[in-house]
């Protein structure tokens, strides 16, 4: 439940279209609901505006569809992340109408359409190809939480000229959020070019000594650039959210 559908509730209680009975049921398990090996917070989108997020990974997919009903319930969308295809597939055949990203790993299901919530636009950058997955995270969250999001793939700082072409459409963003694995250079020089937010992302991508995205994480710390904020490696949902707050000021 979302502060929209608490004050309609609130209201159809006041002008007696709803009985306080059936409004206490409603509101009994507002604030979370014990499942056993989850507890699901219901509180979570009067509190921040969006609710949970189902994390794909170690759940199985019975207990990934028992949440999803649960939040159905409560007339909340649902985005998971870090799901397999496999899983995908199962809860696919429960869910019909939800839709699932294999490149990203991300699925989402409407109960309601998603409302437009940003200022402007949200304008999502990889350095490399094989960065795109973790940007497709970041762009399904960020269009999840209301927001207009363009992209812009494969613009790393081994051709900047590819960048350079883009000047407009830097500048014209609200919000970037800038995808890069190998050394991590791109979000330093995004940042040096625009007066907006970025965020910077690191990815896993690399030969040996980039560690898994440590050393893209340890560059992007230490960028030069003024106005560059950095999320965990391969956090493209981090990204897109935080994206998205900033999007909403």
């Amino acid at each position: 439940m979302d502060i929209r559908k608490l004050e309609d509730l609130l209201r159809r209680v006041k002008a007696g279209k709803t009985p306080i009975e059936k409004a206490i049921a409603q509101l009994k398990s507002l604030p979370f609901e014990d499942l056993g090996y989850a507890r699901i917070d219901h509180h979570r989108s009067l509190r921040k505006g969006f609710p949970e997020v189902i994390w794909g990974e170690g759940k199985s997919s019975n207990q990934i569809l028992s949440i999803m009903k649960e939040m159905k319930s409560k007339g909340q969308n649902v985005l998971i992340t870090r799901l397999d295809e496999k899983k995908a597939k199962d809860i696919q055949k429960a869910f019909p109408k939800c839709r699932y990203s294999p490149r990203s790993k991300v699925l989402t299901y409407l109960i309601h359409p998603v409302r437009s919530e940003g200022k402007g636009t949200i304008l999502v950058i990889t350095a490399g190809t094989t960065d795109i997955p973790v940007a497709e995270e970041a762009v399904i969250t960020a269009q999840f939480m209301g927001n207009h999001v363009e992209t812009l793939y494969d613009v790393g700082v081994a051709g900047i000229h590819r960048l350079l072409s883009e000047r407009e459409r830097l500048e014209g963003a609200r919000v970037l959020v800038v995808v890069a694995g190998m050394e991590g250079a791109l979000p330093s020089v995004v940042g040096g070019l625009v007066d907006r937010p970025v965020i910077a992302v690191p990815t896993s991508v690399g030969y040996g000594t980039s560690f898994g995205g440590i050393t893209a994480l340890l560059a992007m710390l230490n960028s030069c650039a003024s106005g560059v904020a950095v999320v965990n490696i391969d956090n493209g949902f981090g990204a897109g959210y935080m994206a998205s707050l900033m999007n909403r000021i």
